[in-house]
């Protein structure tokens, strides 16, 4: 099958997934579900998914972010078209990644996924990567349990009086060995995960923080698989990408772009071959708004994925089941949380 052909296929395999509706099914309340920024949805709902993107990000620092420096009308406007277009080609779900005090807006991503016809899953926690730019004031002085009770308030309640419940954990850390403050971050993250189900998506500096990441959980008494690896491209040693698989962890390979295109084509295809792939995760880093950039700045879309990763890894014998399982199964899986309270 060539390149259009594949192309062709998606918007059915997406139909197969579920189609669109105005508002998102509510999942049985005895059963896990998915947290979108629309409510609750059964995993079977997800369908084609981008685990790893953005729409709106401000790089200004935790001390200066505000919702006064952008438009959200704007905002909408930039990126409903992209959202739009990579829904064209099959996309059911995208995992919005941008966290507090980098200019989350809940409120936004729920206009965008109403408007689109997406489910859209924002997250709760914070950023400790970047040197630390983005950590809030708070969260130094305040104790790993302290952090923890604020974001299991935020999956409780919703997100700043919105409504909108996190879908996930989105944390983020240097290099390792993890600094003082990063170690709180992912402490934080292990309890919220043992109180709420919340899959932790750790932006990780490199493979000592992710093996440093996993024995912090182990000590929390919490499995690997409640860590996502994300970025895990940024090691090139697929030996410490072996080793978190075999432990139990989600390897996100996330940075899909014309220029990377090779080199996750043969990361997934070298995990695949090893017999990890229910560990795989994929996606882009795409977006985004950028606050503070005239017009937002250039909006990276989300379709590389789908036009030119997809077809690559077809010609390297990865069948559709596999893509399926890469791209519908493994999201599903690594996004569904228990029943709430």
């Amino acid at each position: 099958m060539d390149r259009r052909a594949f192309l062709a296929t998606l918007p059915a395999v997406a139909a197969a997934c579920g189609g669109r509706s105005s508002r998102p099914p509510r999942a049985p309340a005895a059963r896990p579900a998915v947290l979108t920024v629309r409510g609750p949805v059964d995993p079977g709902e997800l369908g084609l998914t981008l685990m790893h993107e953005h729409v709106l990000v401000d790089f200004v620092g935790a001390d200066k972010v505000s919702r006064d420096r952008y438009d959200p009308e704007d905002v909408f406007r930039a990126a409903l078209p992209h959202l739009e277009a990579v829904r064209a080609l099959g996309c059911r779900t995208l995992v919005e990644c941008t966290p507090a005090y980098l200019a989350r807006d809940a409120a936004l991503l729920r206009r965008l996924s109403e408007a689109s016809g997406l489910h859209v899953v924002t997250n709760t926690g914070y950023y400790g990567a970047a040197d630390d730019k983005y950590v809030p004031a708070h969260a130094w002085s305040e104790t790993a349990d302290q952090l923890a009770a604020r974001w299991t308030a935020e999956w409780r309640d919703g997100i700043e009086g919105t409504g909108v419940r996190p879908g996930f954990l989105k944390i983020g850390v240097d290099k390792g060995p993890l600094s003082e403050i990063d170690r709180k971050l992912v402490v934080a993250g292990a309890r919220c995960h043992r109180e709420t189900g919340l899959r932790m998506a750790v932006h990780t500096g490199d493979g000592a923080a992710a093996l440093d990441i996993l024995a912090a959980l182990r000590t929390e008494g919490v499995s690997p698989e409640a860590y996502v690896w994300v970025h895990a491209q940024n090691e090139k040693d697929r030996a410490v990408h072996v080793r978190a698989a075999e432990a139990g962890a989600w390897v996100e390979f996330d940075g899909v772009r014309p220029e990377a295109l090779d080199e996750h084509v043969e990361a997934v295809v070298d995990l695949v071959g090893r017999g990890h792939l229910g560990r795989l995760l994929v996606s882009q880093d795409a977006g985004w708004y950028h606050v503070g950039e005239p017009g937002g700045g250039r909006y990276r879309g989300y379709t590389d994925l789908f036009e030119r990763f997809l077809p690559a890894l077809r010609e390297r014998g990865v069948s559709e089941a596999q893509v399926r399982t890469l791209l519908v199964d493994n999201p599903a899986r690594a996004l569904a949380v228990p029943p709430s309270p």
